[in-house]
């Protein structure tokens, strides 16, 4: 089962990449970034509507929705953030650039959020090789961005 978890997510990569493209273009067509973010937002609420029959979508109970941690509430506005981002930037820098900065600092964010154990994720050591593949990261995309 974990085979599939891991194809799902460098298809969820893939697309990650291929959305930056389809969003600079509907930005650079309807000339309105806010517009372009927020037909980029609704289009997405689209699709967890059409998930919902197969995934569930309940209520959750008073007790569980106070339970939730601060900054367990601020992904919509993170996402927002990397949204305009995207609509702003890529077509300025590149797919290869923007994809490149996002998905290394996503990495040595995620040791360290890892390595400490920030923000609920488990404990999971940033070790030698860890810390190598890290700044490996860096190097590709210092290659990347200046050949």
């Amino acid at each position: 089962m974990s085979w599939v978890l891991y194809a799902f997510a460098l298809l969820a990569g893939a697309l990650n990449t291929v959305q930056s493209g389809a969003n600079v273009t509907l930005n650079k067509t309807l000339d309105q970034p806010i517009l372009a973010a927020l037909v980029i937002a609704a289009v997405g609420a689209v699709v967890y509507l059409l998930a919902a029959p197969f995934m569930g979508l309940g209520v959750s109970s008073a007790e569980k929705v106070a339970q939730v941690p601060w900054w367990g509430w601020l992904g919509g506005a993170l996402g927002a953030i990397y949204v305009l981002s995207m609509i702003l930037i890529a077509g300025r820098v590149g797919a290869a650039a923007f994809t490149g900065l996002t998905v290394t600092s996503a990495i040595v964010t995620s040791i360290l959020l890892d390595h400490f154990g920030w923000l609920g994720f488990d404990v999971q050591t940033a070790g030698l090789w860890r810390l190598l593949g890290g700044a490996l990261m860096i190097v590709g995309l210092v290659l990347v961005c200046v050949f």
